[in-house]
């Protein structure tokens, strides 16, 4: 029901922000795995934390299939938190490749709430490999965030995800997250860099407001 009522709210949006684009496309996604991630069913650790953030990073549908190779990839969304709100997003890409015997196929949402400045830079980077930078700490918690949060808190990035599919769970070491600065000049119109989207929150695209007043109602403001 929570998953209609949100739907309908975004085909309430005029008709130019509503574009049948692909950037679009991954906003709305976006929102609505930001509303059955962090809802008012999950956890209260899980939204105790995004009161706590710098940004998140929205990977709606992480995909990974395999049979002795193996790959994972998928977009994702960024938006940074400033003092008057949540910023608009700006877009990238989540990748990785493996080998192995490995048979399966698996489709993750994942969630990545940055709580340290640092953290927050580390992904701004053009390229961020996850696991790969030692002085970037990052938690990988399942959907069901529960119990004791204490090595969460004291981490730069957390990052939870609620999986379906044959493999037993999403493995991030790894993974290769870069900015497409493509598509965040698609969405809006002109070249804007993933920095200035996210940490001055410049950019504009009314499409992109439900996931702004979504992140705002679990935040807290």
């Amino acid at each position: 029901m929570i998953r209609l009522v949100l739907a309908a709210m975004l085909a309430l949006l005029p008709l130019a922000a509503r574009a049948q684009t692909d950037q679009q496309t991954l906003v709305d996604r976006a929102t609505l795995t930001v509303q059955e991630m962090l809802g008012d069913k999950s956890p209260n650790d899980a939204r105790n934390l995004l009161r706590k953030a710098r940004g998140v990073m929205i990977c709606p549908q992480v995909f990974k299939a395999g049979f002795f190779f193996g790959g994972q990839g998928g977009g994702c969304v960024m938006v940074g938190r400033l003092q008057t709100g949540w910023t608009p997003p700006a877009f990238y890409g989540m990748g990785s490749g493996s080998f192995g015997l490995q048979i399966g196929i698996q489709d993750s949402e994942i969630v990545f709430i940055v709580l340290t400045e640092k953290g927050l830079r580390a992904l701004l980077d053009s390229q961020f490999k996850i696991g790969a930078d030692v002085g970037i700490a990052v938690a990988t918690l399942g959907a069901g965030v529960s119990g004791s949060t204490t090595a969460a808190f004291r981490a730069d990035i957390v990052a939870f995800s609620l999986s379906r599919g044959l493999y037993a769970g999403v493995s991030l070491d790894g993974g290769l997250i870069g900015s497409r600065s493509d598509w965040n000049q698609a969405y809006y119109g002109h070249p804007i860099a993933a920095q200035q989207i996210v940490l001055e929150g410049e950019g504009s695209n009314p499409g992109a407001q439900p996931l702004r007043e979504v992140l705002g109602r679990f935040s807290g403001g």
